[in-house]
């Protein structure tokens, strides 16, 4: 007969098992009421709210239909949870050096996958104000074409959703800007957008023909007459393709979304180039774009696709810093190992650090 207030072992046993039984459940249970949301938003990074700018007097009032305005400067971007922090500088720095910022509409292309919810209430919270869309993108046709480059990132099928802008925008828009999401802005944006395209011209950029443009193509492509006479005739220049201006009704017109993809699929079956979905631009449009001072486009700050070592800036003036290649200013913030550009950039980052969400 056991004493008083003494617990045989096999039952002290079988109540412990009994509090990890409820223990289990219970967590079981919350887990199972908790929201999709508050799951998968743990890990979302979280912005501050930008200043809020407005128009100066002299700047024109839009038509009703704000989205087809001609009035209006339009920005095409893609828009991801990978690259959003580098989005969201690149929103602040062309809104902060517009003089009519209320006069500025984005259109985010984004994965048919993405949580395009998330997408948007990010973008608003940091932005209030700010008049944009989001459209889906889905990627199924060009994942087929994409071929392996020489950097990973590259790969990613929301690279090639230029190729499908005059697909996925507003049948009304005439004309758009398209911007890279590892850039900033130091200057108005309508001027660039002002750009002259000429009668015929479909797109505008800064052009580079001190550039190795062979090296962009395979000797297999240049030892094919049939192939390498598609320059013939024409001035061809390297071209960086984050910073474009582009006719969408020419584009529609000339059916050359069609004219890229054929290029990729023969690049499927017949290698014959190396980067990315750059090349098939150059393919098309090289030699036939109108010209775009270089002070729109100081690319390769990230250095190359390799190690993205850090580089100057090229001479002359400068209106958009472009962080193309390898290495991305928030990541070598991060790491505490910035490159002297990275500083152009910081002021930009709208990112709430945890010191910040804290206090």
């Amino acid at each position: 007969m056991p004493k008083f207030g003494f617990t045989p072992p096999h039952d002290q046993l079988h109540r412990h098992h009994h509090h990890l039984l409820l223990l289990l459940l219970s967590l079981l249970l919350s887990a199972t009421n908790a929201s999709p949301a508050s799951a998968t938003t743990t890990n979302y990074q979280r912005f501050k709210e930008a200043p809020q700018f407005y128009n100066s007097p002299a700047c024109p009032s839009l038509d009703t239909n704000e989205m087809c305005s001609d009035q209006a400067v339009h920005v095409a971007m893609t828009l991801d949870v990978v690259y959003i922090r580098g989005s969201m500088a690149a929103i602040l720095s062309v809104l902060q050096h517009s003089s009519c910022p209320q006069n500025i509409l984005f259109h985010f292309i984004a994965s048919a996958t993405a949580d395009r919810h998330h997408l948007r209430h990010t973008i608003f919270r940091s932005f209030p104000s700010l008049k944009f869309q989001i459209y889906p993108y889905d990627s199924s046709a060009v994942l087929g074409l994409i071929s392996t480059s020489i950097r990973s990132a590259l790969d990613c099928p929301l690279n090639y959703a230029r190729n499908y802008l005059a697909n996925l925008l507003p049948p009304c828009l005439t004309r758009v800007v398209y911007l890279d999401s590892d850039l900033i802005l130091v200057d108005d944006i309508a001027k660039l957008s002002a750009t002259p395209l000429g009668d015929s011209t479909v797109l505008a950029a800064p052009e580079y023909c001190n550039a190795n443009f062979t090296s962009y193509f395979t000797p297999t492509f240049w030892s094919n007459p049939t192939l390498s006479l598609t320059f013939a005739g024409r001035k061809a220049c390297y071209f960086n393709t984050g910073v474009m201006i582009i006719d969408l009704q020419r584009w529609r017109q000339g059916d050359y979304t069609t004219k890229i993809i054929e290029w990729m699929e023969l690049q499927k079956r017949m290698r014959i180039y190396e980067l990315g979905s750059l090349p098939p631009f150059l393919l098309v449009f090289a030699g036939n774009i109108a010209p775009v001072d270089h002070r729109w486009n100081q690319h390769g700050l990230g250095g190359d696709n390799y190690r993205g070592l850090c580089r100057n800036l090229h001479r002359g003036p400068v209106s958009l810093l472009h962080w193309s290649g390898k290495g991305k200013p928030w990541v070598r913030l991060d790491a505490n190992r910035p490159c002297p550009l990275d500083a152009l950039w910081a002021p930009y980052d709208l990112l709430q650090t945890p010191l910040a969400l804290e206090s």
